[in-house]
């Protein structure tokens, strides 16, 4: 008598997480736009497929599990209503910042707990957007409508998340434990500050003069300043990229990572591009593997000049809108728009509120993300760990796991003897998005 053959079990999918930029390759998704089909697996992707965000390599991708979501299926549609305490509504989880790591510990969050009350505090509108695009947008011809992914309102309804958009959050009170906002005061049981970081406007930079490139609005603004085509830049004969109208001068204060981006984005469409920096080559912070050289020799046909070893010293308005920049080095430039790419610093007024330990940063615990508050937390380009920023986005996703394990273990009784995923800080790659010239250096 013969047995019925069992047809075999077909292996399930994979997620791979880019190393450098925190994108994620879904195997039964594909990359559609790469020419690989839905169900292609990762070990059948040639090696010189690259990463549609970053640009690196099949080599810098790592294995990546997901939160699991409880048994139910599918998160709520409509926001968590909070059980009852006393006839009021009982505190939940409320996180202030609407970016990439806001949503990303939204996202943690309801994987683990379908009835968690949370509440995302954003001074923007939350859209959903990869950040690293703003400095490439142009050279992958990207039109303005398909930088985001999911609007704010769209991804709160996905996960069942109380929004408040547009909202400043102005005070934490550690005792009462509530956050004040511009739209009242709210009560919590646990805060996660993922508010992010600013750019550091050194004083001879005026706010009201330059641009600081560090969300999507700014963005969006800034392309309109110069005339740029909402639908990307056209090709010109020489395969580089120039926008219609006449080109802007742009300067560029910094030439760090994205100053330098930034930099070659808008030289290749068609800007004339002046890039400052108190160092003598661009990408400094890389000069023992000749990142900078290799940046400037790459530079050499586009109109990109850089000025090293000197800063600006003045800066002031012209009678046509332009922008006059007075040079340590005696230099005067005219420029029709000025981007300050100087840096990042966390703001302190949440932190300073709430008495929390500070280093540079919103200090937190390397194992658990938590702040020197017990029901405080923090993660993404806000927080240091031994007094060291990481402000990169392949961490976030890691830093919202652990999180969420903790506070969802804490709220269903768990004796938290140890975090459940303990963070741990690991070697950063980082990619320059520089199209002339990309390159993968250590973080």
């Amino acid at each position: 008598m013969s047995l019925p053959v069992t047809p075999p079990t077909e292996a399930p999918f994979l997620q791979y997480i880019c190393n450098a930029c925190g994108w994620i390759y879904d195997e039964a998704k594909g990359d559609p736009d790469s020419g690989l089909a839905p169900g292609t697996r990762f070990a059948d992707i040639p090696d010189d497929w690259a990463c549609p965000l970053c640009q690196v390599t099949k080599a810098d991708f790592s294995p990546y599990t997901p939160p699991s979501r409880p048994a139910g299926g599918c998160a709520p549609r409509t926001a968590t209503a909070a059980p009852r305490a006393g006839g009021r509504a009982a505190p939940g989880v409320v996180i202030v910042g609407g970016g990439r790591a806001g949503w990303a510990m939204a996202e943690a969050l309801r994987g683990l707990d379908e009835a968690l009350p949370i509440t995302l505090v954003s001074a923007c509108a939350a859209d959903v957007y990869d950040k690293p695009l703003l400095s490439v947008a142009l050279a992958k011809r990207l039109a303005v409508s398909s930088l985001v992914r999911e609007t704010g309102a769209q991804a709160a309804a996905r996960l069942g998340v109380r929004l408040m958009a547009q909202t400043q959050a102005t005070l934490v009170n550690p005792r009462a434990m509530t956050l004040t906002t511009t739209r009242g005061t709210l009560p919590f049981a646990e805060l996660v500050l993922a508010h992010g970081a600013q750019v550091a406007l050194p004083p001879t930079l005026p706010a009201e003069l330059c641009w600081r490139i560090n969300h999507l609005d700014a963005y969006l603004r800034l392309r309109q300043s110069l005339g740029l085509p909402d639908t990307g830049a056209l090709p010109d004969a020489s395969g580089g990229l120039q926008p219609r109208g006449v080109a802007p001068h742009v300067a560029i204060v910094g030439a760090g990572l994205i100053g330098s981006e930034l930099a070659n984005d808008l030289a290749l469409a068609g800007c004339r591009v002046t890039l400052i920096d108190p160092l003598p080559e661009p990408l400094a912070r890389w000069s023992a593997q000749a990142a900078g050289r290799t940046a400037l020799d790459a530079w050499k046909d586009l109109p990109i000049r850089f000025i090293g070893g000197t800063g600006v010293e003045a800066m002031e308005r012209t009678e046509g809108g332009g922008k006059r920049l007075a040079l340590g080095n005696g230099e005067a430039l005219l420029a029709d728009q000025v981007i300050a790419a100087t840096g990042l610093v966390t703001p302190n007024r949440l932190a300073t509120s709430a008495g929390l330990a500070w280093a540079h940063g919103i200090a937190v615990d390397g194992t658990t993300l938590a702040t020197s508050h017990p029901r405080i937390h923090a993660l993404g380009d806000c927080i240091t760990i031994a007094g060291q920023a990481s402000r990169y986005i392949e961490p976030i996703a890691r830093q919202a796991a652990t999180i969420a394990a903790k506070l969802v273990a804490r709220r269903q009784g768990a004796a938290l003897d140890a975090c459940p995923v303990p963070y741990q800080v690991r070697p950063t790659t980082v990619r320059v998005k520089t199209s002339s010239c990309p390159m993968t250096l250590a973080g």
